[in-house]
């Protein structure tokens, strides 16, 4: 859990109806959607890989990961769409997101505990929740552990 005192940012974004955050430390950059190129024998949730800039990037599919029906139209995702660019343990991996919001700080007082399960995302996903402006919540991802280390193996070997 988030210490009380500590001070951070959260890039935002929707993924289906809900809005998430992840610690803005933990991303490298945020890209428009572009050609994904499909990876064989990947797991589920990968939807393949883009080539950044000579780098390759795996992407990986939240929808599929966490079971989520996307809510937006095509034209939606087209427009306001994109990849969120994460560092984990070293490793660049993208997630899709239905549309990025911003940037928001948040005081470690404001994060609470999540709930026993949101969204049908299992709470080891989610490092806390956050009461959002317009009177919802937040909910914060813990990047560290979206994949656990033989994920994280096979999503490189798949690179």
């Amino acid at each position: 859990m988030v210490a009380a005192d500590s001070q951070f940012q959260l890039v935002t974004f929707h993924l289906g109806e809900e809005l998430y955050g992840v610690n803005i430390m933990d991303v490298k950059e945020i890209v428009r959607i572009s050609n994904v190129r499909a990876i064989p024998n990947a797991p589920y949730y990968v939807e393949g890989f883009i080539n950044l800039r000579g780098e390759i990037i795996p992407i990986i599919d939240l929808h599929k990961r966490f079971r989520i029906q996307n809510s937006f139209k095509p034209e939606d995702v087209a427009m306001d769409g994109g990849f969120i660019i994460l560092s984990i343990e070293g490793t660049k991996i993208g997630i899709i997101i239905d549309k990025v919001e911003r940037v928001i700080p948040v005081r470690g007082d404001e994060v609470k505990e999540p709930p026993q399960m949101i969204s049908g995302i299992g709470n080891e996903y989610v490092e806390g929740v956050v009461k959002a402006e317009t009177g919802g919540y937040l909910i914060m991802l813990n990047t560290r552990k979206l994949f656990n280390a033989n994920e994280l193996q096979k999503i490189s070997e798949a690179q």
